[in-house]
């Protein structure tokens, strides 16, 4: 006797909900077709949230559980933004509602203890005692979630002391990965008792899935373009997988419901509602320029400034995506203004390194670079902007009015995506400080009231 497994699955949302009431629909007309004894699961691999939606923003992300719950999801694993975009408390608290179960193999708090919302693996009984067991694993951004009061674990050696730990009591192993796809190809080599790896974070896509050894990989790509679907045939008698195949449904291709635009104005309506309180009293109109500077750059850079209490800054003129106005300021306005899941850092560098930096940031395709991803959610990265760092007309380069020194050590505030390698590969490597959990609204928002004080005094 064989029983076939259905396993749906989704990736990297990345808060476009403008796709979630389609994949709700989808799921839920599917799961109506599978009949009382089919075995079935729904599954996330990580990312689902991103602060830069406003409903996100506005509930912290518990919106995005609700969706989850509503759509009946049974499993779920984080990605980076579930993990490192929200502060501690708030992450602690994200999955408190949650219908469905988090597993996360590599997780554990700063003393090695797995927080009570964590499942380190799970495994999952169907209705004819065929036993699957998930695992799961999140990219390790490991000074990041330090930062915040989390640790990771070698993801690859938790992976395997986990399936080592439950191979055995299981009759299928699935992995849920928000690792990346190169990572996923390791893994497929390294253990080979996975069945199933269901991959994430690098929003690569497999439209008929891809075997590696004994491994089957599927993946969605992101911002539910796609909804997986896996199917297992599994035999009773002999214990043994018969066959795996993996098929992408593009979003686009599927009934969209009557009231889904109803829907996505509610979801916003919340979040705006949300985010109405007023943060600040802003004295003149900050307008934005994404090819100059501008008063609401220069803005910014003093507040970057004075918040990390760093020699100079350095930032693209293409985070700011709106004006800020005279008058009062919402927390809805500065997250339109700046939307990026992005924290301010520090990086300690030699006059020399500092000099090359600035250097490599002239480079006159940047500034109408459309940029994906980093954190950054603009659409072009804009001028790169500097504040306490002047070059004069011969070439020579000031730090507060002091030229610079080669010799001397100064620090560099700027944003974090420029130290992850694809803009600036030095600054992979540098002595860097993340300011967290603060992103750089919030460092605007802080000195936004430093400024009323002193305006209203």
């Amino acid at each position: 006797m064989r029983e076939t497994i259905h396993i749906y699955h989704t990736n990297d949302l990345h808060s476009h909900l403008e796709n979630w009431p389609t994949i709700h629909q989808f799921l839920s007309e599917r799961r109506k077709n599978h009949g009382p004894t089919d075995s079935y699961l729904t599954l996330d691999i990580g990312d689902h949230i991103d602060r830069s939606n406003i409903y996100t923003e506005g509930t912290l992300g518990k919106g995005n559980v609700q969706l989850l719950n509503d759509a009946e999801y049974d499993y779920i694993t984080i990605g980076n933004n579930e993990g490192i975009t929200l502060s501690h408390e708030e992450l602690d608290t994200l999955y408190a509602e949650a219908k469905f179960e988090v597993i996360v193999s590599n997780f554990t708090d700063l003393k090695g203890n797995i927080p009570s919302w964590v499942l380190p693996y799970k495994i999952h009984t169907t209705p004819s005692g065929i036993k699957i067991g998930l695992v799961a694993a999140t990219a390790d951004f490991g000074e990041y979630y330090e930062k915040l009061g989390w640790s990771i674990q070698n993801p690859m050696d938790r992976l395997k002391e986990v399936c080592k730990e439950i191979g055995t009591s299981v009759d299928i192993l699935i992995c849920m990965s928000h690792l990346g796809i190169s990572l996923d190809e390791t893994m497929s080599v390294e253990i080979p008792e996975i069945d199933l790896i269901l991959g994430s974070h690098t929003h690569h896509i497999f439209e008929e899935g891809k075997v590696i050894g004994n491994t089957l990989q599927a993946a969605t790509g992101k911002f539910g373009m796609y909804v997986g679907h896996v199917t297992i045939e599994y035999d009773l008698e002999s214990k043994k997988i018969v066959s795996r195949q993996a098929t992408l449904y593009p979003t686009d291709n599927l009934p969209v419901p009557k009231e889904a635009e109803l829907q996505l104005e509610k979801w916003e309506q919340i979040g705006n509602q949300n985010l109405s309180s007023i943060v600040f009293e802003n004295r003149s109109l900050l307008a934005k320029e994404w090819f100059s500077g501008s008063d609401l750059s220069s803005f910014f850079g003093k507040a970057l400034i004075a918040f990390t209490n760093a020699d100079c800054a350095m930032f693209p003129a293409g985070i700011f995506l709106t004006d800020l106005p005279k008058g009062p300021i919402s927390a809805s306005d500065l997250h339109g203004c700046l939307p990026h899941p992005i924290n301010p850092c520090v990086i300690t560098l030699t006059g020399s390194e500092l000099l090359e930096i600035i250097e490599t940031s002239k480079n006159d395709k940047w500034p109408s670079l459309e940029v994906k991803g980093l954190g950054f959610r603009g659409k072009y990265l804009g001028s790169m902007l500097y504040e306490q760092l002047v070059e004069n007309e011969f070439g020579d380069l000031f730090i507060k009015d002091e030229l610079l020194n080669l010799d001397n050590i100064y620090t560099l505030a700027t944003l974090d995506m420029f130290t992850f390698g694809y803009f600036f590969p030095t600054l992979k490597f540098a002595n860097k400080q993340y300011f967290m959990p603060e992103m750089i609204r919030d460092v605007v928002k802080w000195y936004g009231k430093i400024e009323e004080r002193i305006y209203l005094s």
